[in-house]
């Protein structure tokens, strides 16, 4: 039963074990991201409107801000969030995913966050642009840009920055 385990936590897993590794460790960065963002849309940079979908849900009120402001803010908090929720990731990924080793640990790292910025940077601007062009609520901006990283980011990492 031991063995059993350790060869599906090992990077030999078969490629099926490997993307449900992958997703659960993307769905714990994911976790991450999404409790820090609004940890920190909630506490320190405002970005969420009464209209909220979670506000509503958690029975809170929230400041009246204007939509670029609260773009702003959103954008800001993202960024913040996805420090944590990356350096989260990598371990996961390095540890428990994919096989490390095709770029020294240093590049790999810096590749790792130069992917997962090409999809902040792209995510957030989808998410700015939702909000300020569209009037989208914050969570549902906020949930299209999470699906955009993960589409982007799962390529990335599975074909140019881990061996597979």
């Amino acid at each position: 039963m031991i063995a059993h385990l350790k060869k599906h936590l090992s990077h030999d897993a078969h490629p099926l074990v490997q993307f449900i590794k992958y997703g659960i460790a993307g769905g714990m960065a994911t976790a991450t991201h999404i409790t820090a963002f609004f940890l920190c849309g909630w506490f320190l940079l405002p970005c969420l409107t009464q209209d909220d979908i979670l506000v509503r849900l958690l029975g809170f009120t929230a400041p009246a801000i204007s939509e670029s402001v609260r773009a702003w803010h959103a954008g800001a908090s993202n960024a913040a969030a996805f420090l944590v929720s990356n350096t989260l990731c990598y371990l996961l990924n390095r540890l428990f995913v994919f096989r490390p080793g095709r770029h020294p640990w240093v590049l790999e790292f810096l590749l790792f966050f130069a992917a997962s910025g090409v999809s902040l940077v792209i995510g957030t601007v989808i998410q700015t642009v939702l909000i300020t062009h569209q009037g989208m609520q914050t969570t549902l901006a906020f949930g299209a840009n999470i699906v955009c990283a993960l589409l982007i980011n799962y390529a990335m990492r599975k074909f140019v920055i881990f061996k597979g």
